[in-house]
């Protein structure tokens, strides 16, 4: 009996922390959104078009590890998410006038 509560423990753990994957790629998803295009080459972050598709793809993959299917791709879709909201979007913030003062 213990080992299934630990595997529900382990399970629910998992699906946690597919869930919080998904809600980090959907913010950075959101954000590259709203972010002008011009913006990106201009900080020599690729285009506009790419991190959206790829943010857009990382979020299809981790919501679909929320509901159980390709768990393991989900690493893919952090690893986007992160490079974006912590390299990518500092850079095009101060080149769009979306800085700690507003516009």
């Amino acid at each position: 009996m213990p080992a299934v509560v630990a595997m529900s423990f382990f399970s629910l753990l998992w699906q946690v922390l597919y869930l919080a994957i998904f809600v980090t790629t959907l913010y950075a998803l959101v954000d590259a959104l709203r972010t002008p295009a011009q913006a990106f080459p201009a900080m020599d972050k690729q285009t506009k078009g790419l991190w959206v598709g790829l943010l857009s793809v990382g979020a299809v993959l981790s919501l679909g590890a929320v509901f159980g299917f390709g768990g393991f791709l989900v690493i893919l879709s952090l690893i986007a998410a992160l490079i974006f909201l912590l390299d990518v979007r500092p850079a095009v913030r101060g080149i769009s006038g979306d800085g700690p003062y507003g516009r």
